[in-house]
């Protein structure tokens, strides 16, 4: 098998995913096509070398419908030899865009690859493309489907962790982003964004709200109450986990993940590619590995996923020098650091997606260029990114800083 490096990480600010954001007014093709233009440019690279560019979106209709992956490339100026497709694997499209991007180096089937994300949720809302889990009511009720908030607050009650918890551990994700954007940890990767003039739009991730406490967030109503009990999915839930009294709701908007709009992109290459075209390593893909887990609580599949990617590459956690795992909601946090046993002191240390916000085809991919950004700047080996995905799945990711 060929060894397959990251050559480049880039990514977009993460704008507000709402109308009043800074990056509504900017299509989902740009937004690609800024981090696009970005790798090639930074990378001073003759775009024909590209052999594929593969994009995760979550939402592959109306403006990030009809291979989103291929136009965004052809827009960015690239030769058009250079193919593209857009990938869905929910949460974890970004980085299993990146994965596949990453096989195909490593099976030698191409010398250099691009793998990335993209979503804009101000413009293609969540659930835009209606599938047949949350909508048909025969499939939902044979899959025993619940939403994904009540399935956040299924695993914190499993699992005994209690609002204030979540409120810590939201709180704690607030602090460290403000301190990395202070310190000035994500200049590395950040693309800003430009419109149509060249005038700037956004710089910096506008999601975040430095100063929030736990205490200011004990203050907030748990958002998912009402669709739990009202609307029958805590029964739902626990015709799957009789052993649970109730469902106890601890999660609302202040330690659950932020709607944003943003992009990334991964340039990766085999090593022959990376000489004859002058660029240097900045890291090999030691492993990766996607599973599938239960579909009600269904934000379990992280940990599994990820000792599973660190079985194919021969490693244990205790081997991982630093973590991402994507804030969905604050207890798949805590749950996946109990599983692993890890500290919360090597996981998200500059923030995660409940501060910063989640793009959801572009997180993975993003949170890649995040922990291997932290790993240079603290001169650590290891690292490790993991996502839960929809309809109970996981996707792990370990890279080998060289």
């Amino acid at each position: 098998m060929t060894d397959c490096f990251v050559y480049d990480a880039v990514r977009t600010p993460r704008g507000k995913g709402r109308p009043n954001g800074a990056l509504h007014t900017i299509a989902p093709v740009d937004l690609a096509t800024t981090v696009l233009r970005a790798i090639a440019d930074r990378n001073e690279l003759d775009s024909s070398e590209i052999e594929d560019v593969i994009l995760g979106v979550v939402e592959p209709v109306k403006e990030q419908g009809g291979n989103i992956a291929r136009i965004a490339a052809l827009y960015a100026g690239y030769d058009e030899t250079v193919p593209g497709m857009q990938v869905n694997r929910f949460c974890a499209s970004g980085l299993v865009a990146t994965n596949i991007a990453a096989a195909q180096v490593m099976a030698g089937q191409a010398h250099l690859t691009v793998g990335g994300g993209v979503e804009s949720m101000s413009r293609v809302p969540m659930g835009a493309s209606r599938g047949p889990w949350a909508t048909d009511p025969q499939v939902a009720s044979a899959t025993k489907f619940v939403p994904q908030g009540v399935s956040a607050d299924l695993l914190a009650t499993l699992y005994g962790y209690t609002r204030e918890d979540c409120d810590e551990l939201a709180a704690r994700s607030q602090e460290r982003a403000a301190a990395a954007w202070e310190d000035d940890r994500f200049s590395k990767s950040i693309i800003p964004v430009t419109d149509q003039n060249g005038v700037l739009v956004l710089d910096h991730d506008e999601h975040m709200r430095p100063g929030t406490t736990a205490a200011k967030l004990g203050m907030l109503k748990a958002s998912f109450t009402t669709m739990g009990r009202d609307y029958g999915f805590d029964d739902v839930a626990l015709s799957r986990y009789p052993q649970l009294e109730r469902i106890e709701h601890v999660h609302h908007a202040g330690n659950s993940s932020g709607i944003v709009d943003g992009a990334a992109a991964i340039l990766l290459g085999s090593a022959e590619a990376g000489e004859r075209l002058g660029l240097t390593p900045r890291a090999r893909i030691r492993s990766f590995a996607s599973i599938g887990s239960e579909p009600t609580i269904m934000l379990s599949g992280p940990a599994d996923a990820a000792e599973r990617a660190l079985k194919r590459g021969g490693m244990q956690a205790s081997d991982i020098d630093l973590w991402e795992i994507n804030e969905a909601f604050a207890a798949v946090v805590l749950r996946f650091v109990d599983a692993l046993g890890l500290s919360h002191d090597i996981v998200n240390v500059n923030g995660g997606a409940i501060a910063l916000g989640h793009p959801l085809g572009a997180t993975g991919a993003m949170i890649l260029g995040t922990v291997l950004d932290e790993m240079e700047r603290r001169d650590l080996q290891t690292g490790c990114v993991a996502l839960c995905v929809g309809a109970g799945m996981g996707t792990a990711t370990v890279i080998e800083r060289l």
